[in-house]
């Protein structure tokens, strides 16, 4: 097989994004550590709940919005709910399954939260971005998203397909 060596184009564009993904996300961490005291995927999780109905959601469901194996799904709700701020119940319909309840506490540490995230994230990329733009990379990061996500268990050394169907990742 021939490697498909990317373009100087292509390796600039690739560099770009990782180095902003990069620099995005110390961003976020940084003001949520400092204003809540909790990394962004946990902000995340709590965002997700509070926008589900009565603010519940199953783990696997909430590990597919999150992007994220159910294992450290798993354990960042045992953090979350150490804290207060999340509950885990029974799922009624599957004895398997688990929901996660975002509790009162949760909602209110969001509500004082929140705004100070939206700032971060307004001035850390869209303040830099036109209306078109913003557009632009809605449309081109929805259709990588979809891409990736419809290739089950065609991934480069294996781990079978999205990750939160996975059992496990060396990374979680």
């Amino acid at each position: 097989m021939t490697t498909r060596w990317l373009t100087p184009e292509e390796q600039r564009a690739w560099r770009a994004y990782i180095g902003t993904v990069l620099l995005l996300e110390d961003a976020l961490d940084r003001q949520l550590q400092l204003e809540a005291g909790m990394p962004h995927l946990y902000y995340s999780i709590l965002a997700h709940l509070s926008e589900a109905e009565e603010r519940r959601l199953r783990m696997t469901d909430l590990a597919g919005l999150l992007k994220i194996t159910r294992s450290r799904l798993t354990y960042a709700v045992g953090r979350l709910e150490k804290d207060g701020l999340v509950r885990r119940e029974g799922c009624p319909s599957d004895k398997r399954g688990s929901i996660a309840a975002l509790t009162d506490e949760g909602m209110a540490l969001l509500e004082r939260v929140a705004p100070g995230h939206v700032e971060t994230v307004r001035a850390a990329l869209f303040d830099h971005l036109s209306a078109e733009q913003v557009g632009q990379l809605e449309e081109i990061f929805t259709g990588v998203a979809r891409a990736l996500e419809g290739t089950e268990g065609a991934e480069p050394g294996g781990g079978g397909g999205v990750p939160w169907l996975r059992r496990s990742s060396p990374y979680s």
